[in-house]
């Protein structure tokens, strides 16, 4: 493919604008839907809170059905862009973010649909979610594929992006751990079970991606200042796991045998995976609160020089996902000081959404996205 030039710098048609339009706009809905999440769960409530979770998780449905028609169109106007979103190594990487959303709506749609209807949205989520963990994880295994196929990547141009492909499939954990409770338990059980699967699964993909991550820091130090947000993606499958787990062992609880035998004692099933979930979580978020710093720190060293990137979500979607776990732990030890840390870091979480909001509007307003040769559709 040839190298595009910069954009133009007068104005040009909306049709052309369209073109520009890539997967990356989805890190908007996964963004959207998380904060939903995170109100919904956060320990400290006032009188109207999850109204406004409501009303946000509402928001990202109808945001989500705008991008999803605005990137049909393109790929209806420009014939060929959708097998070229698909290869292309930049764009591409971001595919995920698009199940990645879905998986925050069914999240969202048991956390605020679920006690407003009856039992037939639980079974349509049932099937869903099956629907769910079947083409994402056929979709991490194609991607995967294309990438290990296509042209090779460098250890120096690895990013925490590499790990995309993986984290829709590894959080069925985190929508099973969510839709289980109110599943009847013959149905429960294989959701839990399926759930720690995958979520398994992505942790260990991820874990091996991190060691070629460090070995690019080591060996290339920091990405370029603009790059530098999206480091905090490292912060997400470790936090999304420890949360999942601690879910689906609370799920176990209600929907699991009451003991098993070994040699002449029973013993709590549940009880000893929850035990089991919480210390894994622990270690898990320990992790993510390692790269949360490393990732920090970075971005506060290059921050005069970061113009605004789609990849800006990253200061988002997985730090949700951190504040989320620590929430979950504390409120399994009994800490009200880690609860009211996670009160505390949802009220900062929701300004940083509102900040990267405005700014996401602003750059296309200013021509910094959405525009020829400024979008992950160039080539570099």
């Amino acid at each position: 493919m040839e190298r595009k030039e910069p954009g133009p710098s007068g104005p040009i048609p909306l049709r052309e604008r369209i073109h520009h339009f890539t997967w990356a706009w989805f890190t908007l809905t996964m963004s959207t839907g998380g904060i939903a999440l995170l109100l919904a769960v956060t320990p400290h409530r006032f009188h109207g809170l999850t109204t406004i979770g409501t009303v946000i998780f509402i928001l990202d449905v109808v945001i989500f059905f705008i991008l999803t028609s605005l990137i049909l169109t393109r790929f209806y106007l420009f014939p060929g862009t959708f097998t070229q979103s698909i290869y292309h190594q930049t764009e591409s990487l971001f595919i995920p973010t698009f199940f990645l959303t879905i998986s925050t709506l069914l999240s969202g749609i048991q956390l605020y649909g679920v006690p407003s209807t009856g039992p037939w949205l639980i079974t349509t989520l049932r099937i869903l979610f099956w629907m769910y963990v079947a083409i994402t994880f056929s979709t991490a295994v194609l991607q995967y594929h294309l990438l290990f196929t296509g042209k090779p990547l460098t250890l120096q141009s690895m990013t925490p992006a590499w790990i995309l492909p993986v984290f829709p499939v590894m959080l069925s954990g985190t929508v099973a751990a969510v839709i289980s409770p109110s599943q009847p338990p013959h149905f429960a059980i294989p959701i839990i079970v399926a759930g720690t699967t995958f979520q398994g699964l992505g942790i260990l993909v991820s874990l091996s991606m991190y060691s070629n991550y460090i070995g690019r820091l080591m060996t290339s130090g920091l990405p370029s200042p603009n790059m530098r947000p999206g480091m905090f993606i490292s912060v997400g499958p470790p936090s999304f796991t420890g949360l999942a787990f601690i879910g689906m062992a609370n799920a176990a609880i209600k929907v699991f045998p009451q003991t098993f035998v070994v040699g002449a004692i029973d013993v709590p099933t549940a009880q000893v995976l929850k035990i089991v979930a919480v210390f894994t979580a622990i270690v898990l978020w320990t992790l993510s609160l390692f790269f949360f710093c490393i990732s920090l720190l970075a971005t506060l060293c290059g921050l005069r020089q970061i113009r605004f990137h789609l990849t800006w979500w990253s200061f988002v979607f997985p730090n949700t996902g951190f504040i989320i776990a620590m929430i979950d732990i504390g409120t399994a030890i009994g800490s009200q000081a880690i609860l009211w840390v996670g009160s505390v870091a949802t009220v900062v979480q929701v300004m940083m959404w509102l900040f990267v909001f405005v700014a996401h509007a602003q750059a296309v307003l200013k021509r910094q996205i959405l525009w020829p040769g400024k979008d992950e559709d160039h080539d570099s």
